[in-house]
């Protein structure tokens, strides 16, 4: 799979590998997913992370858009929405070799001007190892260069404040907010006890892959993520309690996010039951002044054992 074709630049974070034309607009996604990954590791279940599920629909819907529909690949992707659910997770545990992943994906227009705009939406179904365990969609459009500069001119690039200089030791430790290296935290202390900082270094190799004008969207599920860890995984967890896991989000893209202007998370809701084996439902804005650029609506779910069936070949002992 050539790198440009799903806007990559390293090699290593290249997820899909091919695909199969199966009728008008449905598709055959073929991916493969690394047993670890410096930002996207499995966690301590040994379950994939959830947000490969999420970049392998990202670098999906851009190959098809490419290699399918002829979209030039010196256009513009702006992300207008994202969602992604987990149905399965013993399906993702990670074995003794890389997983096997498909996407069944159904390709919807819903902006199409050609040859200056293509607004597209990509449905798809999750199997891993030929085991249905999620669906995920996302929306974007793709504009020619003067098509992009007219909405930044319009919509983004007007504020003039700048991030102070990077200080790493006031981001949150990694471990956290889930993750295992300083690099990959995003998190920085707010205001206050609800208001978090979304500060990711800018010249992670795997967050910004290549120069952008603007916060992508996958940095913005990450800093999402990260806080939603952080309310799940108190440092004084209940006894007895079980870890939770990320099972699904739902993203939406508001405004431009701008690289120069401090981004400010906020807890606008948090709905947690009182049995420690509940679902716990979180969302979340992000800000740049007083303006939203994004919110995500999140469900972190307790994990069970996996069961002899659920284990890949190659697993020596059960997912937990």
């Amino acid at each position: 799979m050539a790198r440009r074709l799903v806007h990559r630049a390293a090699v290593a974070e290249v997820f899909v590998t091919d695909a199969v034309v199966l009728g008008e607009d449905h598709f055959l996604i073929g991916s493969q997913w690394p047993r670890d990954h410096t930002l996207y590791h499995p966690d301590v279940h040994r379950r994939s992370d959830p947000l490969l599920f999420a970049e392998t629909i990202r670098q999906a819907l851009v190959y098809l858009a490419h290699w399918h529909y002829g979209v030039p690949l010196s256009h513009r992707f702006v992300g207008y929405d994202m969602d992604f659910e987990i149905t399965d997770p013993g399906a993702m545990c990670v074995g003794g070799k890389p997983l096997p992943v498909e996407l069944d994906a159904r390709w919807q227009w819903t902006d199409r001007r050609p040859p200056r705009r293509y607004g597209a939406r990509l449905e798809v179904t999750l199997s891993v190892g030929g085991r249905s365990c999620g669906r995920g969609s996302l929306r974007v459009v793709a504009l020619d260069e003067r098509s992009y500069r007219i909405i930044r001119g319009r919509i983004g690039g007007a504020e003039s404040a700048t991030v102070p200089p990077e200080e790493p030791s006031l981001r949150l430790a990694p471990g956290l907010v889930g993750r295992l290296r300083n690099k990959d935290s995003v998190l920085a202390p707010g205001s206050s006890a609800a208001e978090w900082l979304l500060r990711p270094d800018l010249d992670h190799a795997v967050l910004f892959d290549h120069p952008t004008d603007h916060l992508p969207l996958m940095v913005l599920l990450e800093g999402f993520r990260q806080l939603g860890h952080l309310m799940t995984h108190p440092a004084a967890p209940r006894p007895g309690g079980p870890a939770l896991t990320l099972v699904s989000a739902a993203v939406d893209c508001l405004a431009f996010g701008e690289v120069g202007v401090p981004t400010r998370l906020v807890v606008r809701e948090d709905v947690t039951a009182v049995d420690p084996w509940a679902e716990r439902r979180l969302r979340l804005d992000a800000l740049q002044g007083d303006t939203p650029i994004a919110s995500c609506a999140s469900v972190w779910a307790p994990m069970r054992p996996a069961t002899a069936g659920e284990l890949p070949v190659g697993l020596p002992v059960p997912c937990a």
